[in-house]
């Protein structure tokens, strides 16, 4: 016999209760998300700098707790008090990260896009969505904002294995704020490459009409413009692209050009409405 819906609403709530996700597929190498962390310490450092509690949460750190480690190192060089906390819902990875073996205030436990009923004040998601369909990556981006801090952020976003390409969304409390592009320019063809790492949210709207799919084909016009440049290496042509794109109308953020990123706001990329 089927429940009534008064004996369901217990079993929704307790579904509720437990971590919320998927288990990630766990690839992990050292320096994978170097990038992001660079951005994070350069960007968000008055955002950690700021916090009366300095949680950051490493969501989905994978079969290694190595790119927790890195983070921690990395912010501790804006708040040497911050406290990092590799999230897992792999129990048997949580087991294998251990206390002991890490520096003092970074630890792991086990949870999901709940944040496992913390506060923190960024949260880094790197390579977690993409094994979702994008309605559940855009509920997935809704759990983790309700999670944040007051005045707290969320990157999320994705890289290739070796982290020489990558793409992330900031996202505050009210929704997507900017995408940024990141890349290890001495290994880049064309900056089209960088649609194979476009985060969930955007990865299926790189298709003509749509606002990322004209910025990565004119980013891409502007890089062979740039062709001339070639002998002066390929930072001087990546910096000069950028600057084409924003002459041509983008509103191309290149502070942070020079390191191999570009950053738009999310209301020049964000999706058609459907």
């Amino acid at each position: 016999m089927a429940d009534s819906p008064r004996r369901a609403q217990p079993r929704l709530a307790a579904g509720r209760a437990r971590a919320l996700g998927l288990p990630t597929r766990g690839t992990t190498n050292p320096n994978r998300l170097r990038r992001m962390d660079n951005w994070i310490t350069a960007r968000l450092a008055a955002v950690l700098r700021d916090a009366a509690d300095p949680l950051v949460v490493d969501l989905g750190y994978g079969a290694t707790p190595v790119t927790a480690v890195e983070l921690a190192a990395r912010l501790r060089t804006v708040r040497p008090d911050v406290r990092v906390l590799g999230l897992e819902l792999d129990a048997d990875r949580v087991a294998a990260a251990g206390p002991s073996a890490h520096p003092p205030r970074l630890t792991f436990a086990r949870g999901g896009f709940e944040l496992a009923g913390h506060r923190p004040v960024i949260v880094r998601a790197a390579n977690v969505l993409r094994q979702y369909d994008e309605a559940a990556a855009a509920s997935a981006w809704v759990t983790m904002r309700a999670g944040l801090a007051d005045n707290g952020v969320l990157v999320e976003g994705t890289s290739d294995e070796l982290g020489r390409l990558g793409c992330w969304v900031l996202l505050d409390g009210t929704g997507p704020r900017s995408l940024t592009f990141a890349c290890r320019v001495e290994t880049l063809t064309r900056p089209g490459e960088l649609a194979q790492r476009l985060p969930k949210a955007l990865i299926h709207h790189n298709v003509p009409g749509e606002a990322i799919h004209a910025l990565l084909r004119e980013f891409d016009a502007a890089w062979d413009a740039a062709a001339p440049l070639t002998p002066f290496g390929p930072r001087q042509r990546w910096i000069a692209a950028g600057r084409s794109l924003a002459a041509g109308g983008w509103p191309v953020d290149a502070s942070r050009a020079r390191h191999g990123e570009l950053t738009v706001p999310w209301a020049a990329v964000a999706p058609r409405p459907t």
